[in-house]
């Protein structure tokens, strides 16, 4: 998997790179859509059934996600893109769902940079909308987690402190 460059340090970020950043995140959204819808269609067995009704209702919780990150990129005077990130695809549940697990926690790990980079520009209303997605984000990272009998995946900071 190909590892995306650290976002740039929140002291010295544009909001142009913001807005680049921002459509980044959406890209990263739509391929979750995409990769839930699929997924909660396709997994089978019965250990992973209630894992399936579970990635359907974050199916729809990326998809508000989307609208927001939509939003503030519209807010900072972008345009907010239209490609996804490629969605990966395998006949092996277990793989689906570890695909899922690698997305989320990188998710997380760029949100994390976003608060933080929104902060720096003084967007503290952004920089609270983009908390409220982490939250779900978090949900989901331990729904998959659980479901393939993990542990939630640490997550450090590509800029900032670790913690």
């Amino acid at each position: 998997m190909k590892e995306e460059a650290a976002s740039p340090s929140p002291k010295n970020l544009t909001r142009k790179e913001l807005i680049d950043l921002l459509n980044e995140d959406l890209a990263r959204e739509y391929q979750a859509i995409i990769s839930y819808v699929i997924y909660s269609q396709v997994l089978k067995g019965a250990e992973y059934m209630n894992i399936a009704g579970e990635l359907e209702k974050h199916a729809g919780e990326e998809l508000s996600h989307a609208l927001i990150i939509s939003n503030q990129i519209d807010y900072l005077g972008g345009m907010p893109t239209t490609q996804p990130k490629p969605v990966r695809t395998s006949e092996k549940a277990r793989d689906m769902l570890k695909f899922d697990l690698e997305n989320e926690t990188t998710t997380i790990r760029n949100y994390r940079d976003r608060v933080r980079q929104c902060e720096a520009l003084g967007e503290f209303s952004m920089a609270e909308h983009i908390r409220e997605i982490l939250m779900d984000e978090q949900d989901h990272q331990i729904a998959l987690a659980t479901a393939l009998g993990e542990d939630v995946p640490k997550i450090g900071s590509e800029t900032g402190p670790k913690k």
